[in-house]
């Protein structure tokens, strides 16, 4: 079974950064794709940014230049570094795993971006 945890949300003022972590544990394939989501009150669950086992990397149009997605496939951890934050990238940051045969989703971590 595959558990993913997340950690490093907070409050931070505009134009600050976080750095997000998510670690997962239990058999993983040599092949998967870790990404970010994101979810406010009232919507959907919104697609951030992805990276595969190879280090491919694909943004939102909205994180494009901002954020940075990085992994480290030694400790099956990826990172989201989240630079010049605006209010509405506030949300519950989620962690995800997407292997050849199964899906797996972290309990998410809040970020509040707020002066």
């Amino acid at each position: 079974q595959v558990q993913l945890v997340e950690s490093g949300g907070g409050l931070v003022q505009p134009g600050g950064s976080l750095r997000l972590s998510c670690a997962a544990s239990g058999s993983i394939p040599s092949m998967s794709v870790m990404g970010w989501y994101r979810q406010t009150p009232g919507k959907q669950r919104e697609y951030v940014a992805a990276i595969t086992s190879s280090k491919s990397k694909n943004y939102s149009d909205s994180v494009k230049g901002r954020f940075t997605i990085s992994r480290d496939n030694a400790k099956n951890t990826v990172y989201l570094q989240m630079n010049s934050l605006i209010p509405e990238d506030t949300a519950v940051y989620y962690c995800n795993l997407h292997t050849l045969t199964n899906e797996y989703w972290g309990q998410g971590t809040q970020v509040t971006v707020s002066s």
